[in-house]
């Protein structure tokens, strides 16, 4: 099953031109800080051994649903216009209702579809409830999801991209502790905070190498031939 799993978000990170090492530094910096909040009395009862387990075995899947959003969308290296970010918020969406497809295909809920949905679903919510798909907040989001959050947001943030380069460790530290209580979980941030040198450390560990960056350019590059293609394309049809 992880096997699958893996190779399942492989295929969903090549659509946005990220790397198979992108899928390990956000498990693992996951992971890290679920281990870190065990014993917090906030998050004790849900983080056991076996939820931990499945979560990381969950998380390679949290961006299936960008499988669903055109590559003009998603490879654009520039702000996209509000009606390009109303489709784009749609990954979230796409994804819930592919795991809910699977759950009826099975004719039962596996735990860890549930885990998966909750991570796809509502990563992009935010503490303050000012995030989508439906403006939860606080503890309405679901634990996995606010883990997530923190995770795809440092990573962002490091992450070398072919139109712009990662931020150092430390304004990337900056940036979420600045998203404390409004962006994310404010004791999460706090458990980050206290285990940063950790996720730098994983950072490092599975960094992207000079190969990985050619095969996102050659990506984005084709992407962006094939866009430019399709008018010339349904203009002779």
């Amino acid at each position: 099953m992880a096997v699958v799993i893996f190779a399942m978000a492989t295929l969903a990170e090549t659509r946005d031109s990220d790397t198979g090492n992108h899928i390990l530094r956000v498990q693992n910096y996951v992971k890290t800080l679920a281990l870190r909040l065990k014993d917090h009395p906030r998050f004790a009862a849900t983080l056991t051994d076996d939820y931990v387990r499945v979560l990381f075995q969950s998380v390679p899947l949290y961006d299936l649903g960008t499988l669903g959003i055109p590559d003009r969308i998603l490879l654009k290296p520039s702000r996209l216009t509000k009606a390009e970010f109303e489709i784009m918020k749609t990954h979230t969406t796409l994804a819930r209702d592919a795991i809910e497809h699977a759950e009826k295909a099975l004719g039962y809920k596996a735990g860890l579809l549930q885990t998966v949905k909750d991570l796809a679903y509502s990563h992009q919510e935010k503490w303050d409830g000012s995030g989508y798909p439906q403006a939860l907040s606080g503890d309405q989001i679901p634990l996995s999801a606010r883990l997530m959050a923190i995770a795809d947001v440092y990573d962002a943030l490091i992450s070398d991209r072919v139109y712009k380069a990662g931020v150092p460790h430390d304004q990337a530290v900056g940036i979420i502790f600045q998203g404390r209580a409004s962006h994310f979980d404010p004791d999460m941030v706090d458990a980050f905070i206290e285990i940063q040198d950790e996720f730098e450390a994983i950072a490092r560990r599975f960094a992207d190498t000079d190969e990985d960056m050619q095969k996102k350019i050659e990506y984005m590059a084709n992407a962006i031939a094939e866009e430019a293609e399709l008018p010339a394309t349904r203009s002779t049809e």
